[in-house]
């Protein structure tokens, strides 16, 4: 697996375009694709055989939110996103089914999608829920605006929520069903990641194992309650958690290992995979027999014994924390803060300047232009240049693949199964790639425009003329002229990261193991999170991608840095060393001189040598990331 953002030969960043055309390949569980399916299609055929199809319509658009929103997880988490999302879909229909009722003109339906811009965009900045909702009361509030309403008007928000609720309902039953429970499956994801870190130490994949590593440790983060003080947890419960924490510890151990170039035996690098099928409902595997030469090699073996006797319900030591992390999905900043506020302003002003041109041109459906906008501009799907780009490309070929059906067949029955099969994908495409995702979503709005009798065949070609200018408005009032550019979003990522780092290393510095599990856990979340801001950059055309690449040396040596204290830590308890104040403050000096840099927008200009061999157990590992750093800063 290469590093993303690097050629696979070369290890030379890749070209802007061929990372922003370069689909992802995620695995997408089958539920999700049943519910998204089955939730289209039950209201539509409800509404066709009740004679009300206008109202299916309209609950049919419900269930599509709730599926845009709707995860494997645990009723605990599913519940509230899928709610305010919806909470946020039937405000924006309410506001544009009323203006619609009202004859409202053309001066204050922009005023009013302005206004529910600047706080759909406001929320979209605090988080992934927020943004969810954010795009949603947006784009609802622009169809409620313009799509044929039923009768009575108020009936069209308030099916909505009938269709979401069914898509909520058919995952209750994952709430408690143990094989299928989403924290299992999860966890057991954790250890295989960490059997593939384990089997590419010593090579050039290990970075990337890493990664993926982090990633899985994130999503089971995710799905863990925060633990409530003097309250008993359920077994089940507490077994997970407790085996999530051992995976921690494992995961420590291996990034020193990692670092320090040092491989295992293959026996072992398979046994994260045995104890996942363990947790499955696998066998209990026997522990591979080895002798630890190294302290980082000890501290692993330790870590990934406590981990099996944790997994297999056995207690053993581990270095927990008390308190966990705050939840991963409160609002990352506050409503009105001076983020959340610019990003609210950047989608007022191009829906503001996407209302001027509908108001000015003879466009037949005005909704479509300011519905692009929302989700263009939506701010956690990456390059707004490469979504612009591709929401142009992808409504073309989803205006032709709707073409092509039409042609065939406009029997309601036959377009209704046609939506559900292009929703059924909706899980995938949007993981997969955002133009992708615009081929699945067209067809799908396109039809149920159809279904509600508003539109033929021959209107649907000027959708690709709305799209273009709303693209367009976007690229230039919400792109070009906006001053939030890849690097403004790179350097905080940066600070976060090293920030986070430094209270790591002092926590290992004062060998405080309790302390220490947690804020590990925190510096390696900020470094992915820096990381996946870098990679972003690197989509972007030049001068942003070039700017973007001249941040991955400095994101590179804090992952190598997160690795050294790693290591640095096995050999404080396992070898021998005694702390060393003087190296740990030239590595603080080099952290504060790297959070300078990226507040004064200047990447540092050295670069850091990738290890060719394993690192001597009797140096100090602080000290050579202590010389990795000068390297990167002193140029």
């Amino acid at each position: 697996m290469s590093a993303p953002g690097r050629s696979r030969a070369s290890g030379e960043p890749s070209a802007w375009w061929a990372l922003a055309l370069r689909p992802n390949r995620p695995v997408v569980p089958r539920v999700l694709v049943v519910r998204a399916a089955v939730g289209m299609a039950v209201p539509l055929g409800v509404g066709l055989v009740c004679g009300r199809l206008a109202l299916g319509v309209f609950a049919a658009l419900g269930a599509m939110h709730a599926t845009m929103n709707d995860r494997v997880e645990p009723l605990r988490l599913r519940a509230p996103r899928i709610a305010l999302a919806l909470a946020a879909s039937t405000t924006g229909m309410l506001i544009g089914a009323e203006l619609q009722h009202r004859g409202a003109g053309g001066l204050e339906i922009g005023v009013a999608l302005t206004l529910v811009g600047f706080a759909g965009g406001a929320l979209s900045a605090t988080g992934p829920r927020g943004s969810a909702a954010g795009m949603l009361l947006l784009v609802s509030a622009s169809l409620g605006g313009g799509m044929a309403l039923p009768h009575p008007w108020w009936a069209a928000p308030a099916m909505l929520p009938c269709g979401a609720a069914l898509v909520l309902l058919m995952g209750v039953r994952y709430r408690t069903d143990v094989r299928t429970d989403p924290r299992t499956r999860a966890l057991a994801e954790v250890y295989l990641a960490l059997g593939g870190l384990l089997a590419a130490l010593g090579t050039p994949d290990g970075a990337a194992a890493r990664r993926l590593l982090t990633g899985r440790l994130n999503q089971m983060q995710d799905l863990l309650p925060p633990p409530r003080p003097g309250r008993r947890e359920p077994e089940r419960l507490h077994r997970l958690r407790r085996s999530y924490e051992a995976a921690l510890g494992a995961t420590e151990a291996a990034a020193g290992l990692l670092w320090a170039w040092r491989p295992v035996p293959p026996e072992l690098a398979a046994f994260p995979a045995r104890l996942a099928e363990q947790i499955t409902g696998g066998p209990e595997p026997a522990y591979p027999d080895w002798r630890p030469d190294t302290p980082s090699r000890t501290a692993f073996d330790t870590a990934l014994r406590a981990a099996a006797d944790t997994v297999a319900g056995r207690w053993a030591p581990l270095d927990t924390a008390a308190p966990p992390p705050p939840d991963p999905w409160r609002l990352r900043v506050r409503l009105l803060s001076r983020g959340s506020v610019r990003y609210g302003l950047r989608v007022a002003l191009c829906v503001a300047v996407a209302e001027t041109a509908v108001n000015l041109l003879p466009l037949e459906r005005s909704y479509w232009v300011p519905m692009t906008v929302a989700f263009v501009l939506k701010p956690d799907l990456g390059s707004v240049f490469q979504r612009a780009v591709s929401r142009a490309l992808g409504t073309v070929l989803g205006i032709a693949v709707t073409a092509v059906l039409l042609a065939l067949t406009t029997d309601p029955w036959a377009l209704s199964l046609a939506i559900s099969l292009c929703v059924a994908l909706l899980p995938y495409s949007t993981a997969a790639h955002y133009g992708l995702n615009t081929v699945v979503m067209t067809p799908v709005a396109l039809l149920l425009v159809q279904l509600g009798g508003e539109s033929g065949a021959a209107e649907f070609w000027p959708r690709v003329l709305d799209t273009a200018l709303a693209s367009t408005i976007v690229l230039v009032f919400g792109y070009l002229l906006w001053p939030e550019r890849p690097p403004h979003r790179i350097e905080p990522g940066i600070v976060t990261a090293a920030n986070a780092l430094r209270r790591y290393l002092a926590a290992v510095a004062r060998v405080e193991p309790v302390a220490e599990v947690w804020l590990r856990r925190t510096a390696y979340r900020a470094l992915a999170d820096a990381r996946q801001q870098v990679d972003l950059g690197l989509a972007e055309p030049p001068p942003a991608g070039r700017l973007a690449e001249q941040w991955v040396p400095a994101t590179a040596a804090l992952e190598r840095l997160s690795g050294a204290v790693a290591a640095y830590a096995a050999q404080l308890r396992y070898g021998g060393r005694q702390p060393e104040p003087e190296v740990i403050e030239r590595v603080l000096r080099s952290l504060d001189r790297l959070t300078g840099a990226a507040r004064a927008h200047h990447p540092p200009t050295g670069r850091i040598a990738r290890p060719t061999g394993p690192h001597d157990p009797g140096r100090s590992a602080l000290a050579r990331a202590a010389d990795e750093l000068d390297l990167l800063l002193d140029g």
